[in-house]
């Protein structure tokens, strides 16, 4: 079992469970947008606009936005443990994998901060 400070739970375990519960959101999120589409005929700017403007699917949005990131970042750092290792690429590999992590971490931040900003902002 991998026990970086940089798991997200620190526990393979867990780090499954994250990935299914945040699947299952991401699902059901997905057929509750297309239910929503096929069943409203003519999608125009202004029924989009008031889907998105209603509490219940912004918070839906945001939750699906955080599973989102979280479900990236177990792979992301799955992928980090797995294929960056010290013994099979020598001392580089300590460098290569803080500078991959630091990198997701910061494209993850940002599509998380710009999707809060774009979802609650004002219109």
């Amino acid at each position: 079992m991998a026990t970086q400070v940089t798991s997200l739970s620190r526990s393979g375990v867990s780090d499954w469970l994250i990935q299914r519960v945040t699947a299952v959101v991401l699902a059901v999120y997905s057929v509750v947008l297309v239910g929503w589409v096929l069943l409203t005929g003519e999608v125009t700017y202004t029924a989009w606009k008031e889907l998105f403007s209603s509490t219940w699917m912004q918070v839906f949005t945001l939750l699906a936005l955080i599973a989102t990131c979280a479900h990236a970042w177990v792979g992301v750092w799955t992928i980090g443990s797995d294929y960056l290792r010290p013994h099979t690429m020598g001392g580089v590999a300590d460098r290569l994998r803080f500078v991959y992590q630091i990198s997701c971490i910061l494209i993850l931040l940002t599509y998380l901060v710009l999707g809060i900003k774009i979802l609650w902002g004002q219109s």
